[in-house]
């Protein structure tokens, strides 16, 4: 399960920006995560909830995510397709020159603080 080591990247990275920016307490965090990404954010929440919990900064704080479809880009007709549905193959003229343009992101969106 490599969601654990994820969840301490991010508590990392949400720590650094919380002392860069003098915040006590972090109430939630938000996700981008593309859709052939390799995560399963089932696991990620399970392990942000353990591992969150043990951090002042982050106990309770809420982990939300946005997924990011996944599109793929093919050389020889310069279009973009749906790459969970095609695959390798461009639906627009077969090709198998594509490549992913986007969808395996895994980024902090945003960093939210209580409101007081």
């Amino acid at each position: 399960m490599h969601e654990l080591g994820i969840v301490f990247y991010i508590i990392r990275d949400v720590k650094k920006a919380a002392e860069e920016n003098d915040v006590k307490k972090v109430s939630g965090v938000v996700m981008n995560i593309g859709e052939v990404s390799g995560i399963v954010p089932e696991y990620l929440q399970d392990c942000w909830r353990w591992a969150a919990d043990k951090e002042e900064l982050l106990k309770g704080a809420e982990l939300k995510f946005n997924i990011l479809p996944a599109v793929s880009w093919c050389d020889d007709c310069k279009s973009e397709y749906e790459t969970v549905r095609y695959g390798r193959t461009c639906p627009h003229c077969g090709s198998g020159n594509t490549w992913l343009l986007r969808g395996n992101e895994v980024e902090i969106k945003e960093i939210e603080v209580p409101d007081n």
